[in-house]
């Protein structure tokens, strides 16, 4: 299996997803509207539902009867988002890779709870990536990760727990060498990016890291 690609309901700038041959594609309830926009036809459609217009009601009503398996239907009482309930799906289909869309932006409740689903991905072993367009925002937990040369853009970093020891970074404007980043100071806000590799190290804890292009 090979990546998994989940598009939410909530902005999305992107006007086209890259899709290889092995991804599982998911929309997330009324990501199924970003999806038709960009002419993706998703592998699964999971969520209540209550959110979508009537002709895309329509739309799903013919995939009931036509393709039943290519749709879940989520009860609108619920714990899991629409979103981390697409998340237990690609989990269960195998995948260990996972790029959200439609995820950013919009209803800063949703936002804040996308994060949250970055770190249950997190804490099952997969990686997730919550993106749009040249935005892209994700975790390192007691690792060291790379970001290719890149001449201009912003890279901001925050700790997840009230602690992330040990934090070197290297290859960009502002580095930093074991330093401490705590949940109630924001210095890992507006680096930027310098025409380097940047390696970043973070021993101890877990950063929540945010690429994105200057205006």
């Amino acid at each position: 299996m090979g990546r998994c690609i989940i598009v939410g309901a909530g902005e999305l700038k992107s006007r086209t997803i890259e899709v290889r041959k092995d991804d599982f594609v998911i929309a997330a309830d009324a990501g199924f509207s970003h999806c038709r926009r960009m002419g993706l036809s998703p592998d699964l459609i999971v969520g209540d539902f209550d959110s979508l217009p009537k002709e895309e009601q329509a739309r799903l009503e013919r995939i009931r009867k036509e393709e039943p398996q290519r749709l879940l239907t989520l009860p609108s009482e619920k714990d899991d988002t629409d979103m981390l309930a697409a998340i237990r799906e690609g989990l269960a289909k195998g995948c260990r890779e996972f790029f959200l869309y439609g995820g950013l932006g919009g209803r800063l409740g949703h936002t804040i709870a996308n994060i949250q689903c970055l770190n249950f991905l997190k804490e099952r072993g997969a990686a997730g990536y919550l993106a749009d367009g040249d935005m892209l925002v994700f975790l390192a937990r007691n690792e060291t990760i790379r970001l290719p040369e890149r001449e201009s853009g912003w890279l901001s970093l925050f700790s997840m727990g009230e602690r992330a020891q040990g934090v070197t970074l290297k290859g960009l404007k502002y580095e930093l060498t074991d330093a401490l980043i705590t949940n109630s100071f924001p210095v890992g806000v507006s680096n930027e990016f310098i025409g380097k590799e940047a390696e970043i190290t973070v021993r101890d804890g877990t950063l929540l890291i945010l690429t994105a292009p200057k205006d």
